[in-house]
């Protein structure tokens, strides 16, 4: 039987190429039906060059006024492109005015596309810039409320004299840092700096060639890199595409089948020079998920789930999915709706 008590989605956040404003506000409209619905948890995909959320925190911004309790994530910032002081200031901004509701899910690495609109983004040549860990830590640096200069350090504005630091101030933001990762190098960063570990539906070879003996070792290195003296647990999140298909029609399931079919290939062996493993895409009724996800060892070491929506479905099809889901398979995984 598994124990998971906190359940999200997260969404690709579609929209057309002529007519973003209706794909960003039918976004918006499917978080608050999470909401409605009982999740914890609503994530969006940050994407570049895409018809997606470009910018998390701006999205995230508008999220958090049309809703009141539901959790609000960004999976994930690519913090090659970021400035970790102007970020740290868009995020700390929507914190505040999600009442502390915010989860920020970041990687680093050379961002994607940087190839292609590196001489765009940065002065000089793209290649030289810093793409490390550094840029995150640096982030949870502005984020901590940390001041700048000495005890004798002030900025004057009028009618104000004040300590220099990031605003507006909300250090436990902190605590809701996630990052997204799938080699054991990068597990063990994010444990030993503190960050709460997303895991999704592809993981790196390292260790095996099956996706669900790898990511259980992904998960036990970070417990065994999370520090000692450390003032809090770590959250891990474990994330799968789940397409249930209780309230869907005859033509809608015979889509959802070919969606995965089409994927299953890449599931029997790892691929490309990273050597990444996917896992497979489960689609059926509420009882067919119920019967593969509850021996699965995965989530015998997690309590959080995320249920990631695929590209380029319409808004009605990831409504069905994320009613269905929460009705008809939560509940089975030890999910219980929280008191609002």
């Amino acid at each position: 039987m598994q124990n998971i008590s906190h359940i999200s989605f997260l969404t690709p956040g579609n929209y057309a190429d002529d007519a973003p404003g209706k794909g960003l506000e039918e976004t918006l409209q499917l978080i608050e039906l999470g909401e409605t619905l009982g999740y914890d948890g609503a994530w969006v995909r940050q994407r570049h060059l895409e018809h997606g959320v470009s910018s998390a925190s701006v999205f995230l911004a508008a999220a958090t006024q049309r809703t009141r309790t539901i959790e609000l994530g960004s999976a994930v910032i690519q913090m090659g492109y970021e400035s970790p002081f102007r970020l740290a200031e868009d995020l700390l901004t929507v914190d505040v005015l999600s009442n502390g509701r915010l989860n920020v899910g970041l990687s680093a690495g050379a961002p994607n596309h940087v190839e292609l609109i590196g001489d765009n983004v940065f002065h000089g040549d793209w290649r030289q810039q810093d793409f490390s860990y550094a840029r995150l830590k640096k982030l949870q640096e502005n984020l901590s409320g940390q001041f700048f200069g000495d005890d004798e350090t002030y900025v004057i504005s009028p009618g104000n004299r004040q300590r220099p630091r990031v605003q507006p101030a909300s250090p436990q933001l902190l605590h809701r840092l996630w990052y997204g990762g799938n080699s054991h190098r990068s597990i063990q960063w994010a444990a030993e700096n503190q960050f709460n570990l997303l895991i999704g539906n592809l993981t790196s070879a390292e260790v095996s060639s099956d996706y669900h003996q790898a990511q259980l070792a992904l998960i036990h290195a970070f417990r065994q890199h999370w520090p000692a003296n450390a003032s809090r647990q770590p959250r891990i999140a474990a994330g799968r595409v789940i397409i249930p298909t209780d309230n869907a029609s005859r033509a809608t399931i015979k889509r959802y089948q070919d969606f995965a079919a089409s994927r299953y290939q890449r599931t029997l062996e790892p691929q490309g020079p990273k050597r990444t493993i996917f896992s497979e895409d489960i689609v059926g009724s509420s009882e067919e998920i119920v019967a593969q996800l509850i021996d699965d060892p995965l989530l015998r070491e997690v309590t959080e789930f995320r249920v990631e929506l695929p590209y380029e479905f319409t808004n009605e099809e990831y409504s069905q999915i994320i009613t269905d889901f929460i009705e008809g398979v939560a509940p089975h995984l030890g999910w219980k709706r929280k008191g609002r």
